[in-house]
């Protein structure tokens, strides 16, 4: 059956829980792109190509050609923070882009400043702020973003809307019976449960709006049946969580390579160093176990030391965060990987990534933004497992176990957007008796 996609026509509003240095790296890259002063190196919707076909054909179309996504000129800012400042001067605190590049772009991120936020220090120990709502009740507080989102909409002349998660790491909570249906969501908004993190708030005003949500972060936001009940129901698409930028995206790299070539593993030793709002809020011990929990799921998932037990079943991984206020937005990690080959001999291999987390980070908000408006209008609703390849903890169908090897991802990715084009899907048999697809 032919899948029709509706046209990208109009601007599309894309909401930013949280002006910091993702945010405000992101918008002010979008910006520089449209006025012509840079390139949008490192996103996949923008410079990514795809095959179309046979190799003997030679398509290789961009992704913005081969499928109707929205234009950067058309696209809309807006968004919330406990912070009043504007983005321009979000991104002068963040200290992640040229001051030169954004005195160019001072008068169109100065006319973006954040709404009142949903926040709650119980949920982020080491930060607090005064650009915060106030509500008798958390489904008060849900109700009072759906009011926000439809007026940016109305304000902006916006067709479309999406919202891409771009603030801190909650602390640690387990699904509970809250979480289980809507309903039960619902009555628990209404009594405050302390169950319901302030990501959660805002994953269910986006889906109730009809808007579709990522989550940036390794908050479980809208991963959790309610959600993805109350996303179907309304026919929204959602993805998360948490964004795949320095070191797990490395360890999706690597592994893959490792077991592809059968080689043990013994031990991975990861840590890391980084000075911007994020390291803050991870030096706090239960925002560390939240992002640790994301981090350490993706080597267990490629590996399979259930179906490669000599090979992974003792595999010691050991993460460290910590935070180092000299280094600002520019993170540091070092990998040290213990492995085993023929014979059982030992072997080693070291990383050392010196990265720039909101320059890995902003283009993955664009990718999600641009291909969530994409999913929306193509009918498509509930979990996107074929976003995966932007998350370190992607979301999965219920039963089913997320896909961490960044390679068999972007497949996933691509043949997503083959089918949706009504293309022929790619399986890379390539052997002179069959036909190549």
């Amino acid at each position: 059956m032919k899948i029709e996609i509706e046209k990208p026509e109009g601007k599309l509003g894309i909401l930013l829980p949280g002006i910091g240095a993702v945010a405000t790296t992101f918008i002010a890259g979008v910006l520089a792109v449209r006025k012509g002063l840079s390139t949008p190196i490192g996103s996949y919707t923008q410079m990514g190509h795809i095959r179309v076909g046979k190799r003997t054909e030679g398509k290789n179309p961009r992704i913005n050609e081969f499928v109707p996504l929205a234009n950067l000129n058309d696209i809309v800012f807006g968004g919330w923070d406990i912070f009043k400042d504007n983005a321009y001067e979000a991104a002068m605190k963040a200290g992640v882009l040229d001051k030169q590049l954004l005195t160019e772009l001072k008068a169109e991120m100065s006319a973006i400043t954040p709404m009142k936020a949903v926040f709650d220090r119980n949920y982020v120990h080491n930060l607090s702020g005064v650009n915060v709502k106030k509500a008798d009740s958390k489904m008060d507080l849900a109700v009072a973003l759906m009011k926000d989102i439809s007026d940016f909409k109305a304000k902006n002349n916006c067709s479309r809307l999406v919202m891409v998660w771009c603030a801190s790491t909650e602390v640690y909570i387990e699904e509970s019976k809250v979480h289980q249906s809507l309903d039960a969501f619902e009555d628990a908004l209404l009594d405050n449960n302390p169950a319901i993190a302030p990501s959660m708030i805002y994953a269910y005003a986006a889906i109730k709006s009809g808007v579709p949500f990522a989550n940036g972060a390794p908050n479980l936001s809208c991963d959790f049946p309610a959600m993805t009940e109350l996303a179907k129901k309304m026919e929204v698409p959602i993805c998360g969580k948490d964004f795949k930028t320095g070191q797990t995206l490395m360890k999706t790299i690597v592994a893959p390579g490792l077991k592809a070539r059968n080689l043990g593993v013994e031990g991975w030793f990861s840590t890391n160093i980084l000075g911007n709002r994020d390291g803050e809020v991870l030096d706090d011990p239960e925002s560390f176990k939240t992002k640790e929990v994301s981090k350490l799921g993706s080597l267990q998932n490629i590996f399979e030391p259930e179906i490669n037990p000599d090979l992974y079943n003792d595999l010691y991984h050991k993460i460290r965060i910590n935070y180092y206020p000299p280094r600002g937005d520019n993170k540091e990690s070092w990998d040290n990987i213990d492995i085993f080959g023929w014979l059982g001999y030992k072997m080693q291999i070291k990383i050392n990534f010196l990265c720039r987390d909101s320059i890995l980070a902003a283009p993955i908000v664009l990718d999600l933004a641009l291909l969530l408006d994409l999913a929306k209008r193509s009918g498509m609703s509930g979990i996107q497992e074929w976003m995966s390849f932007f998350f370190k903890t992607p979301q999965a169908a219920e039963g089913l176990k997320p896909i961490h090897d960044l390679f068999r991802q972007l497949m996933k990715l691509e043949n997503t957007l083959r089918h949706l084009k009504n293309e022929d899907l790619i399986t890379h048999l390539g052997l002179d008796y069959y036909e190549d697809k």
